[in-house]
């Protein structure tokens, strides 16, 4: 199947999920359906990432909890990578999750606009591609493979965006010059040790793993390729639906959120600390401590969604086929995080 008939069946399932969405968001999170009534629950996502440790942080300190107070439940639920984020979403099986760029993207695209908000940035950088020691240059990927963490999600998208700007093409079935391998970042820890993949272009903290763990090498540290070296890697989005019936709820979320990024500012160690964890519990394994230290301070957590990053990965989701062209006019709404935001003395964050 060629990239546009992928986006067709992906569409069609999307337009499926919408569907069912639509029928069922009368009572979202199981609470009052009678705009602005608290909700009986609150279902967020996130991954098991450092580059979620707003969420993780936010989790793992009652934040959310705190400020969604005691007449409303927190539910969390954990995904690999954005499309399956994107599909609990459409779903209705989540209410709101932190979640890449390009999926978001899709979200607004598919839905034509009706299905999700970007209501507050969580983190920029801390994407990385590792390779073989052996690899040195972009031409030597030639017949490699590079693992991504699924198909259409960020990390894909950035990898066959570089490939193409270097002059090397990739399928979406794993053929061209070089072989793009989706697996999840756990598996790809494992293949990359086996030598079964030759690299990966990955979030953290797998990219540390890579180097700390396997003595893979950077061949593109991905903050090298944007203005001022800042790009979104990680934002909060909602179900729009959510946002019409619980605009209150979703300002507490948005109150646990701000919380979680001033203690991860103020407090780096700490919160490191308390993101390895969260990771512990979620995954069973904590990072090992060189690995945490390599990965955080790899991240810059912050609010701010850096709007205009956005924009140019739309631009380059359509370059390599994997998004038609899209008007993203509209996907932000930053009201109540500006709200958030000057309540505690901080200055407003453009949805530019």
């Amino acid at each position: 199947m060629n990239a546009r008939g992928l986006r067709g069946v992906v569409a069609a399932v999307a337009a499926l999920a919408l569907t069912t969405l639509t029928a069922a968001c009368g009572g979202s999170g199981g609470g009052d359906s009678k705009a602005g009534a608290a909700p009986a629950e609150v279902r967020l996502g996130f991954f098991p990432n450092i580059t979620h440790a707003t969420a993780l942080v936010g989790v793992e300190k009652g934040l959310y909890a705190k400020h969604l107070g005691s007449g409303t439940t927190l539910k969390t639920s954990t995904f690999n990578a954005g499309p399956a984020a994107i599909e609990a979403v459409f779903s209705g099986a989540v209410d709101a999750t932190y979640v890449g760029p390009n999926p978001a993207i899709n979200a607004w695209s598919k839905s034509k606009g009706k299905a999700i908000k970007i209501v507050a940035g969580a983190a920029s950088g801390g994407v990385f591609l590792v390779v073989k020691p052996g690899i040195t240059t972009p031409e030597q990927l030639k017949g490699k493979k590079i693992a991504t963490p699924q198909l259409g999600n960020t990390q894909d998208v950035a990898l066959r965006y570089w490939l193409t700007e270097k002059g090397l093409k990739a399928d979406t079935k794993g053929g061209g010059d070089v072989h793009i391998v989706p697996q999840e970042n756990s598996q790809t820890i494992q293949t990359f040790a086996t030598g079964d993949i030759d690299g990966a272009w990955v979030p953290e903290p797998f990219a540390s793993r890579l180097i700390k763990e396997s003595g893979g090498k950077v061949l593109v540290d991905e903050r090298d390729l944007w203005p001022n070296k800042q790009f979104v890697i990680t934002h909060l989005i909602v179900r729009q639906e959510f946002l019409k019936e619980h605009p209150d709820t979703v300002r507490k979320l948005v109150e646990a959120h701000v919380e979680a990024n001033d203690l991860i500012k103020s407090d780096p160690a700490g919160s490191a600390r308390t993101a390895n964890a969260a990771l512990q519990k979620l995954t069973g394994k904590a990072l090992k401590p060189e690995v945490l230290d390599s990965a955080f301070k790899n991240i810059t957590f912050t609010d701010d969604p850096i709007a205009s990053s956005l924009v140019t990965s739309a631009e380059h989701a359509t370059k390599v086929g994997l998004l038609d062209q899209v008007d993203l006019n509209g996907i932000y709404d930053l009201k109540i995080l500006n709200e958030v935001l000057a309540a505690k003395g901080q200055s407003p964050i453009s949805d530019k």
